[in-house]
């Protein structure tokens, strides 16, 4: 099977534009193919530059965007449409423009929110100077050069206390940030630093598929992408793991489980119906003996995560357990495909199976079969049998 090439950023001191692009520097991608591709968006007046540094113990690489001071650099205030008009009239690749434009959203919307305003009426300040596009749009570019599939993260240490921006001082983690951050596990071990900002919050949160410990991998290389900060108590960087996945289920689900001894069992079928009604993706019972011999079932529930808290509530309501457990399981299908076939009696729904383009399954629906050998007074494994005939040959 064919690896699956994935990236753990460990935002263990956070995140911000800069960090990501030293440590996607860091891992090896060519800087001068990022200034080439942001040589092609009409912005003047910077260079970026790399250096080796040290925070700490540990040695890694700093991206740094220096802005021309002669004449004086004003502070730049752009629109989102502003934005995206310098990157639309770009030759960046459709790909870049896309994630850059739909980060930049990100970031838009939630200053929207906080102005209680529209997205076009929004001005950029910190996240519309000439550093933060750079950070932005070169860490998409970098990113893509990686050929990443894909992308996890630890949960984001913010910092705290209070941060000067051009808005005035706002507390750590700032309004803009903590609403990007919405639903990402986020913790501060008590630096009085502003260790995520915005520009790192939007580009993590709309790149990174899961958050939590680093996964199963083999690792290829490592990346270390330097802060602004230098913290006594830990080194400031931010770490980019790169490696393969061998194994990684196509999604995680959920089993619910519970053991039931005293029900009336013509109540399961209500129950099995009630479940897959709210979406369960399989229920199955388990014949088991319990405490003092006591036969009894077991009801499993295969579901995903979204549906696990209305599932477990169908099973306390309407079975006479007590209390449910679950615990969460990888699954890998196959590619599936639906295709009606002509039988000699009618058409049947046929299921076809595929890995990795190749056919390896082949299932008629039983019930397009059932309905024709009652109407047709056929058996129905002929009709079975020729419905599976019929797609192979296709």
């Amino acid at each position: 099977m064919k690896p699956i090439r994935a990236a753990y950023f460990d935002c263990y001191s956070g995140i911000s534009g800069d960090m990501i692009l030293g440590a996607l520097f860091d891992l090896g991608v060519d800087p001068g193919k990022i200034r080439k591709a942001l040589n092609t968006i009409n912005l003047k007046g910077y260079k970026l530059k790399t250096k080796q540094v040290k925070r700490g113990l540990i040695s890694g690489t700093k991206a740094e965007v220096r802005i021309d001071k002669s004449p004086p650099a004003k502070p730049t205030a752009r629109k989102y449409s502003d934005i995206k008009k310098l990157l639309t009239d770009s030759d960046l690749s459709s790909v870049v423009k896309k994630n850059s434009q739909e980060i930049f959203k990100r970031i838009a919307r939630v200053e929207a929110a906080i102005h209680k305003t529209t997205l076009d009426k929004i001005h950029f300040h910190e996240v519309g100077a000439v550093d933060s596009i750079v950070d932005i749009v070169g860490g998409v570019v970098a990113i893509e050069s990686l050929k990443i599939d894909k992308i996890f993260a630890s949960p984001l240490n913010v910092g705290e206390g209070f941060v000067q921006c051009a808005h005035g001082c706002l507390p750590v983690p700032a309004p803009a940030t903590l609403k990007l951050l919405k639903g990402v596990p986020i913790f501060s071990s008590g630096i009085e630093k502003e260790l995520t900002t915005p520009t790192g919050a939007a580009m993590i949160g709309f790149y990174a598929d899961k958050f939590g410990s680093l996964p199963g991998m083999r690792i290829v290389d490592d990346g270390y992408g330097a802060g602004d900060h230098i913290i006594p108590e830990m080194p400031n960087m931010l770490r980019v793991v790169l490696g393969d996945i061998y194994d990684e289920p196509d999604e995680e689900l959920v089993v619910i489980e519970t053991n039931i001894d005293d029900m009336n069992p013509e109540f399961y079928e209500s129950v099995m119906d009630s479940l897959f009604k709210a979406g369960a993706l399989d229920v199955y019972f388990t014949p088991i003996i319990m405490k003092k011999s006591r036969p009894a079932n077991k009801v499993s529930v295969l579901s995903s995560e979204k549906d696990r808290e209305i599932l477990s509530e169908i099973l306390l309501r309407d079975t006479s357990s007590f209390g449910v457990r679950f615990y969460r399981v990888g699954r890998m299908v196959l590619e599936r495909e639906i295709k009606s076939v002509k039988t000699s009696w009618g058409l049947v729904k046929v299921k076809i199976g595929k890995f990795e383009g190749e056919v390896v399954q082949i299932s008629p629906e039983y019930e397009d079969c059932k309905i024709i050998s009652l109407k047709k007074k056929v058996s129905i494994k002929m009709i079975h049998d020729e419905a599976r005939l019929q797609a192979i040959k296709i």
